[in-house]
């Protein structure tokens, strides 16, 4: 067991007086020593861009992040041997053989193709504000355009995807929590039951052929073992359509209240629209919306000093690493000329982020659309809250006013994506 000095936990961050200020209690937890053991966690903690980016990408740490699914809570299990199976939490040669496999619905081609949908959907969104001069971003947007979206990719009946946010959040919420009570582990196994009970029947429907860039067009795996392979694809399934929607309404409401708080920077963004591809990566390095990475050692090892013992864990502060000095200059300020760094927003190594190219083209549409369609956008009601989890950070709503445009605006002009 470390011997190390007492650090403050990372468990603190849930605290109501640094969620507000995260980035100066990481910068706290950074300056007294970028890897330290957290003896409430019963994890190691790396908070330095260096560390947390080597050792994601290290092989002699596991990405698995159950060993013992009997350690785990009698309720939380059925929930943890679904996540065991999915590719996020997987080693080589599983994780490459997974991700090859639900890579075939990422293609260039399949996210292009959504690039016309994706400024439907916002232009149907802002249209239906536009009268009342008034937008929740995170319920009315941030949280509905990514669902459709990644929907629309995986070949969900709009019909059924009421049902899949409401599964969605209780798992997102389990994954994201380091202490569950009985009840909410129970209510995250028997969310993941229902859509897995649900994949299972969208992608045995026998109701015409599948589009090439559909779940049911993954089922053509050519595997040996079918009944097993199916399972784990059903797993895999869930984890697409889990991650690909609350990850990015984290991005967007967080993008939007740094603009909103920065208008100097939104109003450059207006001045040069060119600039917004990179305000996106700049604007997931400021305010991540997946803070934490979990990797444990496959043997005894050395780690930038510390003597790493095997089957520890390591927890990686990818909003630390995003604000560390060494690695970006000024790094609380907002700058969308800074030159081109290596964020883990999207994490980093063989499990960087499947959904990269689809989360960037959702976020260069959203931003182009809020600045141009809400141009004196402004915070109105409460102040914004986070959600309480240590693994994504995002709001709870965020309540913009906007001047309501005038008789003579048409409300029918659709946004684009910068090219």
């Amino acid at each position: 067991m470390p011997t190390r000095a007492t650090h403050t936990s990372l468990l603190s961050a849930l605290r109501p007086q640094n969620q507000d200020r995260l980035y100066d209690f990481y910068r706290d937890l950074r300056d007294a020593e970028d890897l330290y053991w957290d003896r409430h966690l019963n994890a190691w903690v790396a908070t330095g861009h260096a560390v947390v980016s080597n050792t994601a990408s290290d092989p002699r740490f596991s990405s698995v992040r159950y060993p013992d699914i009997e350690a785990v809570s009698e309720e939380l299990r059925p929930l943890v041997r679904v996540l065991s199976r999915q590719m996020l939490y997987s080693d080589a040669p599983d994780h490459a053989r997974l991700r090859a496999l639900l890579s075939r619905a990422f293609t260039p081609r399949a996210v292009a193709a959504l690039r016309d949908r994706i400024s439907d959907t916002l232009d149907q969104i802002i249209t239906r504000a536009a009268p009342t001069g008034r937008l929740d971003i995170v319920a009315d947007l941030a949280r509905p355009l990514p669902l459709a979206i990644i929907c629309d990719l995986l070949g969900v009946p709009e019909e059924d995807r009421p049902a899949v946010s409401s599964w969605s959040d209780p798992v997102a919420a389990a994954i994201g929590s380091s202490r569950l009570d009985a009840d909410e582990s129970r209510a995250a196994s028997q969310s993941m039951e229902e859509m897995l009970a649900y994949l299972r029947e969208l992608l045995t429907r026998k109701d015409g052929p599948p589009a090439p860039h559909t779940l049911r067009a993954l089922l053509d795996t050519g595997t040996e073992n079918p009944d097993q392979d199916f399972d784990e694809l059903l797993a895999n399934c869930a984890l697409l359509l889990i991650a690909g929607h609350e990850t990015t309404t984290h991005f967007i409401g967080n993008a939007a209240l740094a603009l909103l708080k920065h208008p100097q920077a939104a109003d450059q963004l207006r001045d040069r629209p060119d600039l917004i591809p990179a305000a996106v990566e700049e604007l997931l390095r400021y305010d991540s919306p997946v803070q934490l990475m979990l990797r444990r050692a496959r043997h005894d090892l050395d780690l930038a000093g510390r003597s790493i013992t095997a089957g520890q864990a390591v927890l990686l502060v990818c909003g630390a690493a995003n604000r560390d000095p060494a690695a970006f200059p000024d790094p609380d300020v907002l700058d969308f000329q800074r030159p081109a760094g290596r964020h883990v927003a999207f994490g980093y190594g063989p499990h960087f982020c499947l959904g990269a190219a689809l989360a960037r083209l959702e976020g260069v549409t959203v931003l182009e659309a809020l600045l141009t369609r809400l141009p004196d956008w402004r915070l109105d009601g409460a102040q914004p809250r986070w959600q309480r989890s240590l693994n994504f950070r995002g709001l709870t709503s965020l309540d913009v006013a906007f001047t309501p445009p005038s008789e003579h605006h048409d409300p029918g002009t659709q946004v684009s994506a910068t090219s």
